[in-house]
This record gives structure tokens, sequence and C-alpha cells, in this order.
């Protein structure tokens, strides 16, 4: 059942199994540590992006569907008797963590396994979509304790105080910082806010501290066995993530309220002072077109069967007029359907993958290496076999290794920048392989002389042709760096490798080769070489490449102490079907 659903199940042990593999200790002298201990305990493997499947409540209820044993739950909003809670929004939360959106599930009727069910899945979506809460952080609190409207605010650490959960004493959140570096599971999220003059806060109406996001809750709304009404607030640096986030735990517990997949709004007043009213059960709406389906799946559907699977996998699906195409919402507990890729993708499942007829693809396309690929390999031959050595660089470097060390100038056009690059060493995506080679030159000034490397590889550049806004470019870069520049070596392997492409020289009486004429060296200065002693590299009225002695300026930068020569081309230009049977 697992295969078939999607999800794989990954172990099936024993409470004592796993603590006798933890510990090296064999099963037989453990003894006897309780009944619990021999419980069958199934391990199932679930997808990164299927959190509704993080919890018992979750996966019961998909495999439950699946197996068309209860029909797919429909989530409201159910508007409170005295009005819905506010939360007010200050504007000082801009500084650390803007966001928030906030539920309440009513009559909650909590046991010691469903307790423990929802602490389990708060903990477990801190782990993986909150990114250890630097995106969002959970609170869950009994409203019963608390007397809204409710505020976040953005507040100086020794303004705030609270007793933190399960402690008996008041601290300062400054102290509080202090304490919690000696706890082994609170210490790891302290950095996300310790650095920042103001804290995050929520109070309510009578200032009692809800929470301090992302750290921990306050005991006094603390949840409990007792607790019927919850009131949950999200707080985020990632909006859409902190929706998913409160969705997902809206909809695994919202089956234990008394009016069971009711869950009640809460108003969200901005600093602008815009009112928006979370959480958001509006279903994701998409078409597909069962004749797509078909194609994709490998097998020929009806849109009703379509429509069919479709319900199987939790998915709204009524099939459009003319009987050709399905339109299919997907609920909250769904984030992860964004295309309708997604969507063959649970037709498949719904289907059957078993079922699906195995099919051998025309003999044309079994096996056969892209052109593209095959060149490059070929390539990469002829330049060991010319004495150079093959090098592996980063596809990221640094901003100024990208331009400002090799003396060009950045148009802001170019190169695809990292929003939050981790180290100043890795901060964009590299738009040339030269840096590479010149770091790994000014690596091994040691090595013996001349030092002749090269690398076949992909660059990315910006682009608005594609989906992604980027596309990446396949080049070949070599250098030679020694007591001399050595331009007579990289100009040597630029000749061969034009000649193993097909591409001939124009002798001086007129002379042609077999593939036409083509004069693929031209005048032309470039700043990363010396004044003089550089070239452009042309095929096809188009400039691929440049080669020449680079300029000392830049063997300074990579601290390479010898005179270097070195050449770039780009070999997509090259990669069409004469010069591909050519290679073959």
């Amino acid at each position: 059942m697992c295969f078939e659903f999607g999800i794989e199940l990954d172990d099936v042990t024993t409470e004592r199994e796993m603590q006798g593999k933890h510990t090296g200790v064999s099963q037989d002298s453990m003894g006897d540590g309780g009944d619990g201990d021999d419980q069958v305990l199934y391990k199932i493997d679930i997808p990164a992006n299927r959190y509704d499947l993080l919890c018992m409540e979750g996966i019961a209820r998909a495999l439950n569907v699946f197996l068309g044993n209860v029909e797919v739950p429909r989530f409201r909003l159910t508007e409170p008797q005295g009005g819905r809670q506010q939360m007010r929004v200050a504007p000082e939360t801009a500084l650390i963590r803007p966001f928030v959106v906030c539920a309440v599930l009513r009559g909650v009727r909590f046991d010691p396994e469903r307790y423990a069910s929802f602490i389990e899945l708060q903990d477990k979506l801190h782990t993986n979509i909150c990114r250890q809460r630097t995106l969002v952080a959970i609170g869950t609190h009994d409203l019963d304790t608390l007397q809204g409207p409710f505020s976040y605010e953005a507040q100086p650490p020794e303004d705030i105080s609270f007793t933190p959960l399960k402690q008996e004493r008041e601290f300062q959140a400054d102290d509080l910082m202090e304490f919690y570096k000696s706890d082994l599971k609170l210490r790891k999220f302290l950095a996300i806010i310790s650095g920042s003059p103001v804290f995050p806060v929520i109070y309510d109406a009578n200032r009692t501290v809800l929470s301090l996001p992302p750290i921990i809750n306050g005991a006094h709304s603390a949840i409990t066995l007792e607790t019927k009404n919850v009131f949950i607030e999200c707080t985020a640096t990632d909006l859409t993530k902190a929706n998913i986030v409160l969705n997902t735990v809206c909809a695994m517990f919202s089956e234990y309220c008394a009016e069971p997949f009711t869950i009640e709004p809460v108003d969200i007043t901005s600093p602008a002072g815009e009112v928006s009213t979370t959480p958001n059960l509006q279903p994701s709406e998409f078409t597909v077109e069962a004749s797509k389906v078909s194609k994709s799946v490998g097998h020929a559907f009806s849109a009703d069967e379509v429509a069919q699977m479709l319900r199987r996998m939790q998915l709204d699906a009524d099939v459009r007029e003319g009987g050709e195409s399905v339109t299919v919402r997907a609920p909250i507990t769904r984030s992860d359907i964004l295309h309708a890729c997604d969507i063959y993708e649970d037709v498949a499942i719904g289907f059957g993958y078993n079922n699906i007829v195995r099919t051998i693809p025309k003999a044309r396309t079994v096996g056969k290496e892209l052109p593209i690929n095959h060149m490059s390999e070929l390539l990469r031959q002829e330049c060991a076999m010319a004495g150079f050595t093959e090098i592996l660089t980063w596809a990221l470097i640094s901003h100024a290794e990208n331009f400002d060390n090799v003396r060009r100038a950045d148009d802001g056009q170019t190169a695809v920048t990292l929003g939050n690059p981790k180290t100043a060493e890795f901060q964009e995506c590299r738009t040339s392989l030269l840096p590479g080679a010149l770091k790994t030159l000014g690596a091994s000034k040691d090595a013996a002389l001349p030092i002749k490397l090269f690398e076949v590889g992909e660059v990315v550049l910006l682009s608005n042709d594609t989906d992604t806004g980027a596309r990446n470019e396949r080049r070949l870069v070599a250098v030679q760096c020694g007591k001399e520049s050595g331009f007579e070596a990289v100009h040597g392997l630029l000749n061969r490798v034009m000649e193993v492409l097909g591409v001939s020289w124009e002798g001086a009486d007129g002379s042609t080769g077999p593939y036409g004429t083509y004069n693929w060296v031209e005048s032309g200065e470039d700043s990363t070489f010396f004044e003089g002693r550089s070239a452009r590299i042309s095929y096809g009225g188009q400039e691929v490449g440049s080669f020449g002695v680079l300029h000392p300026e830049v063997l300074e930068n990579f601290n390479i102490p010898f005179p270097t020569s070195a050449v770039e081309i780009k070999l997509e230009p090259f990669c069409f079907d004469q010069f591909h049977k050519l290679l073959v």
C-alpha cells in the first residue's frame, strides 16, 4: 500500500530493536523493558514536499481517502459568536520578523496521543519547511487563558519580561538568551534574533506575553490536555511559508474540533492599517487536458478517469463541459501542487505505476548521448593529449573574482546573484570559466613549470528567454603558466580544437576546407588580456571567445607570479548536425 501511494516503507522494527542498534547491546541482554518495547513500529519515508503526511492524522486520512474508505474532507471557516480575534502588527517588527498569521481551533478534544502528535507535528515542521525556525516559528496557546485583541511587537530585550514555558520564575529577554545557551534544544535558535536591537514578542490585551518567537512560548498560555480552544500564531520572514505552515497545522487537527474541519479566522491589521484574514482556505485551481495526462503517464485516460484518480489523492476534480479537460482544485493540505506536472504524477499514483504497461522507446532515443556532451568528452580527450591537465572548479564564485579580478565590468545584466550567500566566496554563479582556472593556478605555485590546465564546464547567464530567467552555457577554458607567456601553446590548442570541430582556416590562396570558409581569429582588445596581445575568436558571424596573454593586474589579483596565457570559447555554436556527424 505504501508503494502504491508513493511513499516508502523504510523499516519495520520495535523500540527494543532500535535501542539495541543505538547502544550495540543485543536484545536478549536488554531484558524486559515493558510491553511498549515490543510494539511493532513502521518507519515510513515521506516526500519532502508532503507536509500533510508528517503526522499520524495526515497520513491516516490520506491513506483512507486513497483506499476509498472516507471522503475528502471539506475545510471551512466558521464565524465565532463574539466576533473574530484581532492581531495588530507594530511597524517595528519589520526590523526583524515582519509577518504573522493566526487561526483558532474551537472545541478541540485532546488525549495523550493527540496531544503528542500535535507537538510532534510542530517540531517536524520547524525542522522541515520552517528551516529550523528561521523562516517560520509556530506558537500554540490555550485561548481561554488569554484576552484578545493581540499585538505583535518588537521591543528592546530589556523591556520584555515573562515566565517561559516549563520554567517557574520570570526572566528578562536578554537574561533568557543567556539562560538558554546551555539548553541543548533551544540554543541553536538563539542566533536568529540574538544580534538584533529588538526582539519579536506577542502580547494579549492584558500585556501577557504569549511568546518570544522563534525561541520559546510563555508558560501562562501553555497547551495542556484540558485545553479546549487553541490559538495558533506563526511569525515569519517568509509569508508564503507561514501560510502553508498555518494551513497544515489547522488542517491536521481541525478534525478534533467540536465541529470537525472548521477553523475560526483571525483578522490581522498591518502597520499600514490594512486588514487581512487568515487562514486562507481557498484551493488552488488548475485545468488539465485528459490527452496531455495520457501522454505524460503513458496510458489512455478519459477525463472521467482522470477526475476519479485525482479524488483518490485528495484533489477535488470535475470534468469540464465538453469532456476533454478536468478542473482540479488543490486543498490546503496539498501545497505541493504547483504545476500541471504535479497533477500528472498524482494521476499516475492513483492509477498505479504497476498498472502502466511497460513500453520500449523508439530505438533512436535509447541510450543516445546529447551531442553537446559527446563533443565535450572528445574535446577533453584532445586537450589531455595536448598535454593539458583537466580541473574541475566551483560554479559559485565571489563577485570580485567574477568581475574585478579579471578586469571586467559588471553591467548588472549578466551574473545570477545569490540572495543570501553563506560566504563571500560563493556570492554568484560564474559567468566565465577563467577565474576558476586562475584560482587553481594561484594555488599551484609550487608545481613544476610550465603548468597547463583546462576545464570543460558550464557558466550561468541571465536570460529573459527562459522560464527560470537564466541559462547554462557550455565552454572550454585552457591556461598555460610558465617562465614565458606560452601564447603559442594556447594558440596551438585552439588550432587543434578548431581542427577536430571541422572548422577550416581560409588559406592564403583562397582555398577552403570541406566544411566551408571561416576566418575565426580577428583582431580585438579585451581588458583581461595584455594590450596588443589578444584576439577574438569568431564563428558563423558571431564572437565565440577570446585568447591572449593575461594582463599583469589579473595575475597579481590571483597571486600568479609567472606570465600566463589563456583561451576561452563557447562550445554550443559548434554543436549542430554536420559537426556532430564529424565527431561521431
